[in-house]
């Protein structure tokens, strides 16, 4: 993970902050080699026509009509943008062209880091219980969130989704608008980032830091300070370069702010808030497994650890109704006592004693666990190149990874709706000779998280990037294979895994293709 921390001497509110100093722990800023610049290859001008997803239309929040671009009041500020751009710094124009990679992928790059940051488990107290992370001390210990992947999915589609219904806002007010930026009505202001082909009132870069950043300190409320300076640094940059005076900023800040609100009153309500259950409920779900004459999956942590998330499968899903959550559900696994069930042990059992190099390359490659940002940041960072190389606007972009990530959230919701009606046990409970070779996730095993997420998110990208059709599914099957390799799935928990993935990842297909975009 890049540590991109800059810190801006400036009020973290105000969007005044023009070319006063910098100050910094460590002045460089590591550009990633794999974001370069780029010119849209098109601006979606009818952008603020496609379906919304959370706000009732493109215009439902107002925004003011701005003052003329022959007022006094924007000649002072076309004036600031020109002082600005006279005494740049070499820490500015590095920030400037941080964020000339584009907004909506420096974002995900920056939740994708603190997901990694807070994807840490709890350690047990001394009298053998684990601590609940507290959102009301998310500085106690633990640190909140321990953003583990459900929490994760769940936290990659709020964030993506909130940036994506702010930019076709912006995109409606921009077109009804058609204020031109600084550069484009004083010859003397440079632009120091790439066209986008859009007007520049309200800014998009405002509208983005204001969405993502109100979603991520809800999200990540410990990394408050870390994400207020990030997004003070992106409207900063906008400023700088000439794309955007002080009002384009304010406008679009208040609608990225705005849109925010609407987002997180949705998220308040789809039932993260109960996702934990309780002892009760936890003792129910091994009392029907058992009612059923199965082993019912038990904790192999020491001291054992409550299941994680255990009513995940209740919470909202984007695109799959409650009904249609349950109607494809897949079928049950073999059970623990059949011989299916015991040649999928023996073959789990060969794999954790016959390892091969490629095979452990494979697992490595797809851990995924404490410390990383997860499987949903992993397919994360496999559409980053791609909405890259198609040099996609700011609202298209956005659109991927809100559909990408509102799939996964949907797979999540899936995946632990099955695995904890089926509470199926894990390879290593069954045959304690079975040594995993990556960390052993603390919940049921059928189906695999992995394969759900995986497939899902291949077939989500099938469609956005039809050309990567076979990679896609290639890194998907490889996902999977990486679950049995590592000892931790048998056999079935991939296949269905992955057979529920692609029609998770249908639901959400199905919807783009009637949005407007295409």
């Amino acid at each position: 993970m890049k540590n991109y921390t800059i810190l801006i001497k400036s009020g973290l509110v105000s969007i005044f902050v023009l070319a006063v100093g910098l100050i910094s722990c460590d002045k460089s800023i590591d550009i990633d080699g794999n974001l370069k610049s780029y010119t849209p290859s098109s601006p979606d001008a009818n952008a603020g026509t496609w379906r919304m997803l959370v706000l009732s239309s493109s215009s439902s929040i107002a925004v003011a009509a701005p003052t003329a671009v022959t007022s006094d009041a924007y000649l002072a500020e076309l004036a600031a943008v020109k002082d600005a751009q006279s005494k740049l710094t070499k820490e500015q124009k590095d920030i400037i062209e941080y964020w000339s990679a584009g907004g909506v992928l420096r974002w995900n790059q920056i939740f994708r880091d603190l997901v990694a940051e807070y994807n840490l488990p709890p350690a047990p107290k001394a009298d053998n219980t684990y601590p609940v992370p507290d959102a009301e001390n998310p500085f106690g210990d633990p640190n909140f969130p321990f953003a583990n992947p459900p929490y994760a999915a769940r936290a990659y589609s709020y964030v993506s989704v909130a940036q994506y219904e702010a930019l076709k806002a912006a995109w409606h007010y921009k077109s009804v608008y058609n204020r031109p930026a600084p550069y484009q009505v004083d010859s003397s202001i440079k632009n120091l980032l790439p066209e986008t082909g859009v007007s520049a009132y309200p800014s998009e870069d405002a509208v983005m830091s204001g969405a993502a950043a109100d979603m991520l300190k809800s999200l990540f409320p410990a990394a408050v300070r870390k994400i207020t300076l990030r997004a003070a640094e992106q409207r900063n940059a906008a400023l700088w370069a000439g794309r955007a005076t002080a009002s384009d900023i304010s406008a679009g800040l208040a609608l990225g702010k705005a849109v925010a609100v609407q987002v997180l009153a949705r998220a308040g309500g789809d039932g993260m808030r109960t996702a934990g259950g309780n002892k009760a409920m936890w003792d129910g779900l091994v009392v029907n497994a058992e009612s059923r004459g199965e082993i019912a999956w038990v904790s192999q942590d020491t001291p054992k650890r409550p299941p994680m998330l255990p009513a995940f499968g209740a919470v909202r899903a984007w695109n799959m109704t409650p009904a249609e959550i349950v109607a494809n559900r897949p079928a049950p696994p073999p059970p623990t006592s059949s011989g299916e069930m015991d040649a999928e042990v023996k073959e789990v059992l060969y794999y954790s004693q016959n390892m091969t190099r490629d095979r452990l390359a494979i697992v490595h490659k797809w851990a995924d666990g404490a410390g990383t940002y997860t499987p949903p940041g992993h397919w994360n960072d496999i559409a980053e190149e791609y909405i890259s190389e198609a040099r996609f606007s700011e609202v298209r972009a956005a659109r991927a990874f809100a559909l990408l990530n509102m799939a996964m959230h949907d797979a999540a919701v899936a995946c632990w709706e099955t695995k904890f009606f089926y509470f199926n046990p894990r390879p290593s409970q069954l045959d304690p000779k079975i040594k995993t070779l990556t960390g052993l996730p603390n919940f049921p095993a059928y189906t695999s998280g992995h394969s759900t997420f995986s497939a899902t998110a291949a077939t989500v990208l099938s469609y956005l990037f039809p050309q990567g059709t076979e990679y896609f599914d290639e890194q998907a099957r490889e996902a999977s294979l990486s679950r049995l390799y590592g000892a931790i799935h048998y056999r079935s928990d991939c296949e269905m895994g992955l057979a529920h993935g692609k029609v998770i990842g249908g639901f959400t297909v199905n919807n783009a293709l009637t949005d407007g975009a295409n």
